[in-house]
């Protein structure tokens, strides 16, 4: 029987991979950050390893005896620098898997990770990328499209101020946006049947504009909302009013100007499309405010 290893596993992803590995009678251990955020998880089934992906022996330990191994590099939008966090936590995962042995790791990255620089928080995802690749395991990369979960983000805009503030090319120009629980299938998937050496998969979803976003908000919530396009100019002072801190806002905005600039693009080794639509999601989203 093999045994997964499932970072973020009460998330939307995580879960999903999760899940997934326990439906095919695989072991899955979840890692956590706080014992009791296990609790349902262990009803199931699930072995639960609480703890920090910034602490390398605690991730070693858990990583032992592991078939694969699901990670994902969690924002910590509190950290006075956003990517030395990053990097700093990327050098503990590395460590780990490296010291460990772990013959297999599936990472949750994103389209935009062939680039270095420039990309806001996407550069700690290139980052991970490359020191997982040196630790000498197999990894498959899913870089992932926009996510279609996003539209969270905007939802107390909407229903106070009838309004779809849009930080995206402008809003009729279309993008792919990916359900996270398409990734979390994937990335099951790449656990269960892995590439024969590593590997980037781009996993995109369906094309959506902002204005057709905003329109199936609107259905969803019973109401009609004006989209609002936010000019690069002003995404620094629209985010720090939306609550951001000056450095996370100035790290968003540069991921929206590079997505503005047509930078963030799939570019890896083969495609898979995701196809959940939105109103899926925005149904996922919504409903438990209505309850």
């Amino acid at each position: 029987m093999s045994t997964y290893v499932i970072t973020g596993i009460t998330g939307h992803v995580g879960s999903v991979a999760a899940g997934e590995l326990l439906a095919c009678g695989d072991t899955v251990r979840g890692i956590v950050r706080d014992e009791s955020r296990g609790a349902g998880w262990r009803k199931r089934g699930t072995e639960i390893a609480a703890g920090s992906l910034e602490d390398r022996e605690f991730l070693r330990a858990a990583l032992g005896g592991a078939t694969g191994f699901f990670c994902l590099l969690p924002p910590d939008y509190a950290a006075d620098d956003f990517f030395g966090w990053q990097k700093r936590t990327a050098d503990e995962i590395a460590g780990a898997v490296r010291e460990s042995g772990v013959p297999l790791v599936v990472m949750l990255s994103s389209v935009g990770a062939d680039l270095a620089e420039g990309t806001g928080p996407i550069k700690g995802l290139h980052y991970l990328e490359n020191a997982l690749l040196g630790t000498g395991t197999k990894l498959a990369a899913i870089r992932a499209s926009y996510f279609q979960e996003n539209v969270a983000n905007v939802l107390p805009a909407a229903r106070q101020a009838g309004i779809y503030p849009n930080f995206l090319p402008p809003a009729d120009f279309a993008i792919p946006m990916v359900a996270t629980k398409d990734i979390g299938r994937l990335a099951a998937s790449l656990l269960r049947e892995p590439p024969e050496r590593s590997e980037v998969v781009d996993l995109v979803g369906p094309l959506y504009s902002a204005r057709q976003v905003s329109d199936a908000l609107g259905k969803a919530l019973g109401k009609t909302l004006r989209v609002v396009d936010i000019p690069a100019g002003g995404h620094v002072d629209a985010l720090r009013q939306a609550g951001l801190a000056r450095g996370l806002a100035e790290v968003m905005a540069e991921m929206y100007r590079a997505i503005g600039a047509g930078l963030i693009t799939a570019k890896g080794d083969r495609l898979v499309s995701g196809t959940t639509g939105i109103e899926e999601t925005l149904s996922d989203l919504v409903s438990p405010a209505r309850g």
